[in-house]
């Protein structure tokens, strides 16, 4: 009944505490003014049925309700009508660089390290929905998967459909996944450019030397955070394929080159993870997350409706009501 009303002076509630004071008046004092008569028989007596004596009550009861009423009218309530219109102040752009070589497919993340990651990925992007998106995959070379959008159902689609594929040279480039990555940034008017490298091996690969493309970032202002992948020790990873094509996994130690990456998130400004388990990836994305915050400016704008005007009337129309009845019906009782 009061949803969306809100009262502005509602301390004026304490006088409803009187109420109940008057009522218990209004019983005393009838006690007082009713007059007995004490006789021995009533026969002899005509003996009338009217009702106007028992309905005399409802003229205090129009009162009260009228006193009520306008005790809420002083409480002052209202209707409030909210809209808001939100203003992205400063954007982001972001390009995550994810290595799609075939160890990605090591089984020490569950279901494996590029399932896990896609799932993961795909929670951070729908929590940017104000920022660009990228995505560029690399193995020994690089490309970019979709360039940089806001358009969210775009990127999530093309963040499912990375694979591994034996199309694109095989081997890590860290270097040339950077480098592209940089690419995408380089002529963006964005106040904050990032890159989020990810990768699950060492740079063995293509011909960009990563200190160098991670140059090219800190010359373009992009921030780099960089994320191995990987358990510590030994990792069940493909190390062949079997004649129907299936891949045979075997026990593989797990080789990051983790200096090479805190060497590149340092230079650029950014910050390096290491994920040895998808808990911990996740929490590595919401950590990023955290980090890299948009800012949003919201514009509140509130309608109010003042209600106590048609409180007022209806206990001045009680009022009224209960004044021609003391004057007309209950004359003779009052």
């Amino acid at each position: 009944m009061f949803e969306g009303v809100e009262f502005l002076n509602k301390g004026f509630f304490w006088l409803l505490l009187a109420l109940p004071l008057a009522i218990l008046w209004y019983v005393f004092k009838h006690q007082k003014q009713t007059a007995e008569l004490k006789i021995s028989s009533l026969k002899g007596f005509k003996v009338t049925n009217s009702w106007l004596p028992k309905l005399r009550h409802l003229m205090f009861g129009l009162r009260l309700i009228a006193l009520a009423l306008l005790i809420t009218a002083l409480a002052r309530p209202r209707s409030v009508d909210v809209s808001s219109r939100t203003k992205t102040t400063r954007g982001i752009d972001i390009v995550m660089a994810i290595d799609v070589s075939g160890s990605m497919l090591a089984k020490d993340l569950k279901p494996n390290r590029l399932e896990a990651l896609k799932d993961v990925a795909a929670d951070f992007i729908k929590g940017r929905p104000n920022d660009r998106i990228g995505l560029v995959e690399y193995a020994g070379e690089s490309y970019t998967k979709t360039p940089i959008t806001s358009d969210k159902a775009i990127v999530l689609r093309s963040l499912k459909s990375i694979k591994y594929n034996n199309i694109i040279e095989g081997g890590t480039a860290i270097g040339m996944g950077l480098a592209t990555a940089v690419n995408r940034l380089k002529d963006s008017k964005a106040k904050s450019k990032v890159i989020i490298l990810l990768t699950d091996g060492v740079n063995n690969s293509g011909f960009i030397d990563p200190k160098i493309a991670s140059e090219l970032a800190v010359e373009y202002g992009i921030k780099t955070y960089t994320i191995g992948l990987g358990t510590n020790g030994m990792a069940l990873s493909p190390v062949a394929v079997l004649p129907n094509g299936n891949f045979q996994y075997g026990r593989v130690q797990v080789e990051i080159d983790e200096d090479l990456l805190k060497e590149i998130a340092q230079v650029t400004g950014g910050k390096y993870f290491r994920a040895t388990n998808n808990e911990k990836l996740e929490e590595i994305y919401g950590e990023i997350n955290k980090l890299e915050k948009t800012e949003v400016e919201e514009f509140k704008y509130y309608n109010y409706q003042e209600m106590y005007r048609p409180l007022v009337l209806l206990a001045g129309l009680l009022l009224l009501i209960e004044l021609l009845l003391r004057f007309t019906v209950f004359r003779s009782f009052v």
